[in-house]
């Protein structure tokens, strides 16, 4: 099943990364958090008041990292396939000082994870759902969640990543880090 707009290739193009990097703030030191579906990334991206962080969908939409589609609900091989192709696009972008708060990750590791309690997380996805859906993983999936959230604990216990159980937390965190290898 090919979702893509056909044969992906690897360019030089910092236009695309220009948008983001006049959009927000400017850091020496890019970042990546990973947080499953419904943590409240986007939620978080747009109600900051100074612009540090980006929503990952939309930087891996821009980049057509991810298909303008539902991949996540296209079976594991495509799943893969789509975060594989993010974590290419996440590692230039935290080069270039992007701050990024998304879910999709194959290899890159994250500088830290967002794992809110399964019940806090499962609220959060019926809120999204039921007022404003904007993509993600819905009710009927948390089968998927679950699976996904024990990848990334996994992962973040294997590779010693810090783990929080909010976005708030996590982006102090990371902020506070910033400040200090600025000294």
């Amino acid at each position: 099943m090919n979702i893509f707009d056909g044969p992906s290739v690897f360019q030089k193009s910092e236009k695309v990364y220009a948008k983001f990097i006049n959009e927000t703030v400017a850091h020496t030191k890019g970042f990546f958090i990973l947080a499953p579906s419904g943590t409240g990334k986007t939620y978080f991206v747009n109600k900051q008041k100074e612009k540090n962080w980006i929503d990952g969908d939309v930087l891996w939409v821009a980049t057509k990292a991810h298909p303008n589609t539902d991949w996540w609900t296209k079976g594991l091989d495509i799943i893969q396939e789509v975060d594989a192709r993010s974590d290419v696009i996440t590692q230039e972008a935290k080069r270039l000082g992007l701050w990024i708060l998304g879910a999709s990750n194959n290899w890159l590791t994250p500088d830290a994870v967002v794992l809110p309690s399964w019940d806090t997380n499962v609220a959060y996805i019926k809120n999204r759902q039921e007022t404003n859906y904007d993509g993600g993983l819905t009710t009927s999936q948390l089968g998927q969640l679950e699976s996904h959230r024990k990848e990334i604990k996994e992962m973040a216990d294997n590779k010693n990543v810090p783990v929080f159980d909010s976005i708030e937390k996590a982006t102090f965190y990371l902020e506070e880090l910033y400040k200090k290898l600025q000294k």
